[in-house]
């Protein structure tokens, strides 16, 4: 029996694109429910994959993309990036016609080739991202506290979790694909060590056409996996590879994996935020690395739930990956970013959360406990201290976002704490 849709975030953010524009493109991770998405919507489907007509579609596209573009409307194509070629027969149709919402294309890869592609695009297609399942779409967030009210900075806030930190490392290993969410136990948690197998053997080369080796994709996601909510050089995580393997890398060899794992939205960096500061400290400019879902760096490490309860340590950097995620998916639908701050002297914030209109959160995550609490809420009001409210707006929230916690409630000094169970967008 087929299971019932479980509503995502997405939904209505495409609705609302396609409302404004002729088409839209969808992309993110494989597995991350673009199609099943997408679908909801559809009025007929292209499957660009589809077994036994890839090649006829791709001529097709070639020859004559108007046959494939025939059906009611919006009219889903499925893997659209089989054939780049139809991107401007895409665009034709959406420059010439008097209506909107027209198309929806999914893609869980960046096309290796545009060469042929004429036109960008711009004023007539739109663009989504799409990731795997936060804990409000799956059902393990109460939803209780929104992100969209804390920026309103209420005097209050209520919410309830009974997370504890079991199920939150069953969570983070098994990750938001919307396969395993239906899922329990040790089959939920394969999922993600079939995800990591299909990226090292097949999607990882697939993506530009380039041979790679699965062993080596495979130390690289290790290494990468180390190194989450760190600005780590393709020079740090050469030398991370040369002191843990035999086999090294060449960093235009690691920049060249990386950016075809980024092309399969594997992984997904997060960019410095640079705010107005009274003082002149030099901020870092550099990326924080991160996954696009948490259970791809417990699968990469070969870590099950239990290993995250044995080690608090790298337990934390998996879950501020999660709660990163989650924040994303959050965010976009609050027309907003996350953003990663660093300073040259230390001071760090895991996430700011930015809007379109200049509001901005900083964000603190632990994964729970009295003292970790008073250590972000330090950070954040060291960094909300230097922020020159001159020139740029105050921030406004500061929260520290935990794992485990009964509940979600304001400090009396104005910093919220809230259990990433009770959070939505």
């Amino acid at each position: 029996m087929k299971k019932a849709y479980k509503n995502r975030i997405a939904d209505r953010l495409l609705a609302r694109k396609l409302a404004g524009k002729g088409a839209v493109l969808l992309e993110g991770a494989k597995w991350c429910g673009k199609t099943t998405t997408a679908e909801q919507i559809a009025k007929s489907v292209l499957y660009m994959s589809e077994t036994g007509k890839v090649e006829q579609n791709k001529q097709l596209a070639k020859i004559n993309p108007a046959i494939l573009l025939q059906g009611d409307k919006p009219r889903l194509i499925d893997e659209w990036q089989v054939a780049p070629a139809l991107w401007d027969s895409i665009r034709f149709e959406a420059d010439h016609s008097p209506h909107l919402g027209l198309f929806i294309l999914t893609g869980s890869s960046v096309p290796a080739d545009m060469s042929e592609v004429v036109h960008s695009g711009t004023g007539r297609i739109g663009w989504l991202r799409m990731r795997p399942m936060s804990l409000w779409e799956s059902g393990e967030s109460t939803g209780e506290v929104s992100l969209a009210e804390l920026f309103t900075t209420p005097e209050i806030i209520g919410g309830m979790s009974s997370m504890n930190l079991e199920k939150m490392a069953f969570l983070a290993c098994r990750g938001g694909w919307p396969l395993a969410v239906n899922m329990s136990g040790d089959i939920a948690l394969d999922q993600a060590f079939d995800y990591i197998d299909a990226v090292e053997k097949r999607d990882v080369s697939m993506v530009d056409g380039v041979s790679r080796d699965p062993a080596r994709t495979h130390r690289l996601l290790r290494s990468y996996a180390r190194h989450q909510g760190a600005q780590a050089s393709y020079g740090t995580i050469k030398a991370d590879l040369m002191a843990n393997e035999s086999d090294s890398f060449a960093e235009d060899t690691i920049a060249s994996y990386i950016n075809a794992l980024k092309k399969i939205f594997v992984i997904e960096d997060s960019e410095a935020w640079n705010p107005n500061l009274r003082s002149k400290s030099a901020i870092r400019t550099s990326d924080t690395r991160y996954f696009t879902d948490p259970s791809i760096a417990t699968a990469a490490l070969g870590l099950g739930p239990s290993d995250l309860i044995n080690d608090l340590n790298t337990f934390g950097l998996i879950f501020e990956t999660l709660c990163v995620r989650d924040l994303r998916v959050y965010a976009e639908a609050l027309n907003g970013r996350v953003y990663h701050f660093r300073d040259r002297n230390g001071l760090e914030c895991d996430a700011v959360v930015h809007l379109r209109n200049g509001s901005y959160g900083l964000v603190e995550i632990k994964l729970g406990g009295d003292d970790l609490i008073n250590e972000g809420v330090k950070t954040l009001k060291e960094l909300s201290g230097k922020i020159d409210t001159g020139r740029m707006k105050q921030p406004s929230f500061l929260m520290v976002l935990t794992a485990v916690g009964f509940y979600a409630y304001r400090r009396e000094d104005g910093v919220y704490v809230v259990p990433v169970g009770c959070l939505k967008d």
